[in-house]
C-alpha cells in the first residue's frame, strides 16, 4: 500500500477500487441479522487481500440495556482493532459487504468521523468481477492512535428525550418502513414502533434501481422532503446504530454536514418501557 493517503468519497465503484487497490486497506464487513456467520462467508471467498472485521466484536462494545445492542467501542479498543488490521493513522480504507453498503457503512462512518478517508464499495460485493481468495488474510500490525469519538457527531438518549418535538432537530429512522410503523416487529426488539417525531428514512431508498448509491441531487431532494434543509441538526438511528450510518453517509453525499448518530438506536429506546413511542406513520 502507498504511504500517501487517498482522498475518498463515501462510495467507490469496483473499477475505482481496482485502480487504487494498492493505495487502500480493503475490509470485508459482512454480517447477517439472521445469525449467519459473516466470518465464515469471508473465509469461503473474498476479494483478494481483504481483511475481515466483525460488527459485533470489533465495531461495538458489549451490548447492554443502557447502551443498546451495538454501542460504539471504547476508542482505545477500536484503535487496537484498526492497528491489528493494518489500518494506521495515514491509511485510506474501502469497506464492502453484500447488503448494499448497509453494514459496511458502520465502519466507513466511524472512520470518516475520526478523519480517516474511507468509502464503501458501491453496489457491494456483487459488483466485484475479479479474482477471489479463500481463507484468512494475515497483515502486519501497525500503530493506530487513539482518538475519542467526537461529541458533536453523537446524540445520547437523555438528549433525545429532552428534545422530543424540537423543530431544530430532524430525527430519521433508517429501518425498513414496516419496522418504523410497528407493522413488522423484529424478534430482537422488545417493543415495536419508533421514537416520537421521527420520520421514516429507510436506508434502501438511498440506492437507485441498480442498487448503487443515488446521486447527490436525488438524495438531497429526498432529505429535503423530510425536512433536512430546515433543521439545525439531523440525527439518524436504526435498530442498533448500524444501518443508520448508511443514512448519515447518504446525507453527507447530499451535502448535509451537521448530521449525527444516535448509537443506542431503537434497541436502547424501545427496550426502555418508560420511554414513549409511536406506531404508524403520522406523515402518511
Amino acid at each position: 500500500m502507498s504511504d500517501q493517503t487517498l482522498t475518498l468519497p463515501v462510495a467507490v465503484s469496483a473499477d475505482r477500487l481496482r485502480e487504487h487497490r494498492d493505495e487502500v486497506v480493503l475490509v470485508d464487513s459482512r454480517w447477517y441479522l439472521d445469525g449467519r456467520s459473516g466470518r465464515e462467508a469471508y473465509l469461503a471467498g473474498h476479494i483478494p487481500g481483504a481483511v475481515y472485521i466483525d460488527v459485533d466484536t470489533d465495531l461495538a462494545a458489549p451490548a447492554s440495556p443502557e447502551e443498546g445492542r451495538h454501542p460504539l467501542p471504547d476508542p482505545a479498543d477500536f484503535a487496537r482493532t484498526l492497528g491489528r488490521l493494518g489500518i494506521g493513522d495515514d491509511s485510506s480504507v474501502v469497506v464492502y459487504d453484500d447488503a448494499g453498503g448497509s453494514v459496511a457503512a458502520r465502519l466507513v462512518w466511524m472512520l470518516r468521523t475520526l478523519g480517516t478517508p474511507a468509502a464503501f464499495l458501491d453496489g457491494g460485493l456483487q459488483t466485484w468481477t475479479g479474482e477471489w481468495e479463500e481463507g484468512d488474510v494475515s497483515v502486519d500490525p501497525v500503530h493506530r492512535s487513539t482518538v475519542p469519538w467526537p461529541a458533536d457527531r453523537l446524540v445520547d438518549t437523555e438528549t433525545l428525550r429532552e428534545d422530543l418535538g424540537s423543530s431544530e432537530r430532524l430525527l430519521l429512522d433508517a429501518r425498513v418502513y414496516g419496522r418504523f410503523t410497528g407493522a413488522e416487529p423484529a424478534p430482537v426488539d422488545a417493543r415495536a414502533g419508533h421514537i416520537p417525531g421521527a420520520r421514516s428514512a429507510e436506508w434502501p431508498a438511498n440506492l437507485d434501481a441498480e442498487g448503487l448509491l443515488a446521486s447527490p441531487e436525488t438524495l438531497r431532494e429526498r432529505f429535503v422532503s423530510l425536512g433536512a434543509d430546515s433543521a439545525r441538526t439531523v440525527v439518524a438511528y436504526c435498530g442498533s446504530g448500524v444501518t443508520a450510518c448508511h443514512d448519515l453517509l447518504a446525507l453527507e453525499h447530499a451535502g448535509f454536514t451537521d448530521v449525527r448518530l444516535y448509537p443506542g438506536s431503537w434497541s436502547r429506546w424501545g427496550g426502555d418501557e418508560e420511554l414513549p413511542l409511536e406506531t404508524g406513520d403520522p406523515q402518511a
